[in-house]
């Protein structure tokens, strides 16, 4: 990289070394006639809007003048182009910046602009030369600091700022279109917001015409640049400034100022999460303002805004400098395959996400999606196979995308798995895979029937010879994987992969991905013969049992030692006890904050003690548990232990009793079972308990075994986010938070070949998945099943005054309660009430504790076998699924009646 240039004055836009200090200090708003090169570009925009009479908070600006007389008064030139000669790390040149005091005239200089302005809380921001042009935004590039006050806080704030010229991600931003520059640094008072967020004058990612797109965040803007709040989604008509599109969603956290100088996460007020971040009077008025922005540079703009009190101000403005993505367009993403198929497939082909493996529910990250594709191209297929299908076929067609969404391709699968004689009629597998949105009546599966004559005998064969085998080994198979899954986990956390080579890494990543395929091969006989048992139970229950047998084969799966995921939440509770037993223990969990107790504990006798007999244990055989396990991006309880402690402050703050509670539930499941089979004659009898037999064995391997594939999971997560870490500190990525937009492709080429960090990961890529992402993340949310394509333009929206939602009934029972809209795991864990009915949008595996305190539980999407429906059965605890909408009509503190017997929830008291 070079950038001598920066230490240079430029002889056009810096004044002479003559010149005094203070008139190298300028007041934005009084810059007429001044340009870029002097303010930096993001000066040199608020100075005109400033000048044009827009509602921008003072501030003022040290030029680049000013910067390169501290480089000259200090001798840092000199030291700086010595730096660069031997190619030194830009880390050394920043701490040479930081390191040294700013000589006394330019301090006069700059307390005095600061006590010009009132001496208030302000935020000190970079302005490069560069920055905020038509071509290159640099947007987060150089640093920013926020809240800062005092005249010392200031000069350091202010040499941060100078420093991140040389910043690894600035440089690796500019790689190869030319020299640093100069940089200058803007000094403006801080709006301490109660409301941020960014508008487009033209949606950046649909392009559709005459909307000025609004994101909209609680509290300061930073959280959502990092993604790591949820927002509001507005579409405003830029010729009638009316409110034409709306996505109002649960805000759970907000950045904030913490402390004088400290920023970081804090929650929302109850009374704000599910209202609109903005009124529509406010974003008309925010409107009105965009298009004065807009009107006076002449081009679409990406502006940055805040509001305190009920007061609009603008931050920031740049040139709009991406276009959308072909793919990304509203009209454009209609399939999800990824390339065009004949008419008939493309238009035939049912699709589903209904419980495929609970992993891959919900939204995934680029980086999520790119490693569920390597799991279809290198796993899917072996899997298949390990059924029992001869011919696996085509592995493209077996699973499909869609709005950042993993899909099924049933109408493929159903025609492979018609080799196999338990799905010879398709229609077995077909109706298990399709929610209420498909009539299968009119449906015609477009790949036919697998070919009959020589090649049905070969795979009938060929399914019995592999039947009979996996009948013969699965249980020893689920003892070696149990056994295999505890040493590759201990084996993990002995090692350090930060010391590890490039070299190193890749060839941990390769044995982990080995590792990876056989777990997920090893499982997936478990987890088909279950749904296949599952499936033979369903159909003799309603033949030979009429209207005894309706939900019998529900009530058979309340023997919670069969599910791993139930017991994971009795041996939370155990933790929960020791913890009681400990007043010292217990008072640190309570009392400490959530990323602070474990340091803490290690760091008392008698928490270490408590760490090693009870947290260890738990983590050993639980700690790879995490929501949404094939997403990538998701810490799991291991990584971050933030849930489980919340988990275990609840229950040790209510003294629940889950012995208890599981012990009801199944006590009440064995009799309504005993009772019903008693009234068989003898032979049916004795069929319907091995098939009762059959399917707890394999529901009981199936989740031991379960465990090594989540556990396979995480251990590729940890090369990926060591990569990410690397990535990170080297400039590539902004923050941890980008890892979510690599793509898995990408790490695995990177750590086998020689490119450099900056050659393997591009710039423009990453900002195109994450604009991607964020345009599904705003999207409404595609069906379960839908048949061909799927147009969301003509998704319905859930009417406003909406107080009845109709779903799935999925665990019987009728309850009143209030109902705790549940987003975030971590951040609400505290808050979930005993008998609070929890609605969310789906569940996994690591919601699990929390289903041990609710009185019911809806959901926005599920089925009878989705995990929500499952665990609720587990706990005889009433069940709604499918709602489409609840997360959206249903407020906190809302008295609703679940009754999941007919499948209704209603709003009866707001």
């Amino acid at each position: 990289m070079d950038t001598r240039t920066a230490s240079t004055p430029a002889p056009t836009s810096s004044p002479a070394p003559a010149t005094s200090p203070a008139s190298l200090v300028v007041v934005l708003g009084r810059t007429t006639g001044i340009g870029g090169e002097t303010l930096g570009g993001k000066a040199a925009r608020l100075g005109e809007m400033i000048e044009a009479g827009l509602p921008v908070p003072p501030a003022f600006c040290l030029t680049t003048g000013l910067f390169d007389l501290f480089l000259r008064e200090t001798g840092l030139g000199a030291e700086i182009r010595a730096a660069e000669a031997r190619d030194a790390d830009p880390g050394v040149i920043r701490e040479l910046i930081t390191a040294r005091e700013i000589p006394e005239p330019l301090t006069r200089a700059i307390v005095a602009a600061y006590e010009e302005l009132g001496r208030p809380r302000v935020a000190v921001r970079s302005s490069a030369c560069r920055e905020d042009s038509a071509a290159q935004s640099f947007a987060g590039q150089h640093d920013t600091v926020l809240d800062v006050s005092g005249d010392q806080d200031l000069l350091d704030a202010v040499k941060v700022c100078w420093a991140s010229l040389w910043s690894d991600r600035a440089a690796a931003y500019r790689d190869g279109t030319g020299p640093a520059g100069s940089i200058a640094v803007v000094v403006q008072e801080m709006v301490q917001a109660d409301v941020s967020g960014v508008l487009f004058t033209v949606d950046p990612v649909g392009a559709r015409p005459n909307r000025l797109v609004v994101e909209a965040c609680c509290g300061l803007g930073e959280g959502l640049v990092s993604g790591r709040v949820s927002s509001d989604f507005f579409v405003v008509d830029d010729r009638t400034l009316e409110v034409i599109e709306e996505h109002v969603r649960y805000k759970v956290t907000k950045c904030a100022p913490l402390a004088p100088g400290r920023i970081g996460m804090t929650k929302v007020d109850a009374a704000d999460r599910n209202a609109p971040c903005l009124t529509r009077e406010q974003l008309g008025v925010l409107a009105r303002l965009a298009v004065e922005v807009r009107s006076h540079y002449g081009t679409e703009q990406d502006i940055e805004w805040a509001m305190r009190d009920g007061e609009l101000h603008l931050l920031q403005t740049r040139p709009v400098t991406t276009r959308p993505p072909d793919r990304a367009t509203a009209d454009g993403e209609r399939s999800p395959y990824l390339t065009r198929q004949s008419d008939p497939v493309q238009q035939g082909t049912l699709w589903s996400r209904m419980d495929i493996g609970e992993i891959f529910v919900g939204l995934m990250s680029p980086l999520g999606l790119s490693f569920a594709q390597y799991y279809q191209r290198n796993v899917h297929g072996d899997c298949a196979a390990a059924l029992g299908v001869r011919d696996t076929g085509d592995v493209s067609l077996q699973m499909g995308f869609f709005q950042g969404h993993v899909y099924l391709n049933i109408s493929y699968t159903a025609y492979l798995l018609g080799q196999c004689l338990p799905t010879r009629d398709q229609r077995h597998f077909t109706k298990r895979f399709v929610s209420e949105e498909v009539d299968l009546a009119a449906y015609k599966n477009p790949f036919g029937t697998f070919p009959g004559g020589v090649e049905d005998l070969l795979s009938t064969v060929h399914w019995v010879q592999a039947t009979a085998t996996e009948m013969l080994s699965m249980k020893q198979r689920a003892e070696e994987m149990a056994g295999s899954r505890l040493y590759e986990f201990d084996r993990a956390r002995q090692l350090d992969l930060t010391r590890m080579s490039r070299r190193e890494l890749d060839a941990e990543l390769t044995r982990y991905l080995g590792y990876f395929h056989d777990a997920h091969v090893g499982y997936m006989p478990y987890y088909i013969n279950a749904f296949g048992f599952y499936g033979i139970l369903t159909e003799l229950c309603a033949s030979w049992l009429g209207a005894d047998g309706d939900n019998l084969q529900n009530r058979i799966k309340t023997d919670m030692s069969s599910l791993r995921t139930v017991a994971s939440a009795q041996e939370i509770w155990g933790v929960a006890q020791a913890a009681k037993a400990r007043p010292r223990v217990l008072k640190i969990i309570d009392e400490a904050p959530l990323d602070e107790i474990e340091e803490r504990l290690r760091g008392d006798a008698e928490g270490r003690a408590f760490w090693d007999a009870q947290v260890e244990p738990f983590l050993r055989a639980n700690g790879t548990r995490g929501r949404q396990e094939m997403e990538l991006t998701h810490p799991r309880w291991i990584d971050d232990p933030s849930y489980i402690f919340q988990m275990i402050r609840r229950y040790a703050a209510d003294g629940i009793s889950v012995d208890d509670l599981m012990g009801r539930s199944r006590a009440h499941a064995e009799g309504d079972g005993r009772a019903v089979l008693e009234k068989l004659p003898l032979a049916k009898r004795k069929v319907l308990e091995t098939v009762i037999s059959m399917y707890s064995l394999c529901s009981e391997l199936r989740e031991t075994t379960r465990m090594s594939m989540i556990t396979s999971i995480w251990l590729v997560r940890n090369v990926v986010y060591e990569v990410g870490g690397r990535l990170v500190a080297e400039g590539v990525l902004h923050s941890p938070d980008e890892i979510a937009f690599l793509e898995f492709e990408d790490v695995r080429a990177y750590l086998a070949g020689d490119a450099t960090e900056r050659e393997a990961f591009s710039r423009a890529e990453l900002d195109e998945r994450r604009r991607l992402h964020e345009y599904h993340n705003r999207l409404p949310e595609p069906p379960l099943t839908f048949v061909g394509e799927h147009d969301i333009t003509q998704a319905v929206r859930p009417a406003a005054d909406g107080t009845r939602l109709e779903g799935l009934g999925s665990s019987p029972g009728r309850i009143m309660g209030r109902a705790r809209i549940v987003e975030d795991l971590v951040w609400q864990a505290d808050e979930f009430q005993p008998g609070e009915v929890l609605v969310t949008r789906y569940t996994d595996a690591s919601w699990t504790p929390l289903f041990a305190i609710a009185g019911a539980v809806v959901t926005d999407i599920g089925s009878m076998l989705s995990h929500s429906s499952i665990v609720s059965r587990e706990f005889n605890v009433p069940s709604v699924v499918n709602t489409k909408h609840a997360t959206q009509r249903i407020n906190t503190g809302d008295l609703i009646v679940v009754d999941g017997d007919t499948g209704v929830v209603e709003v009866v008291e707001g």
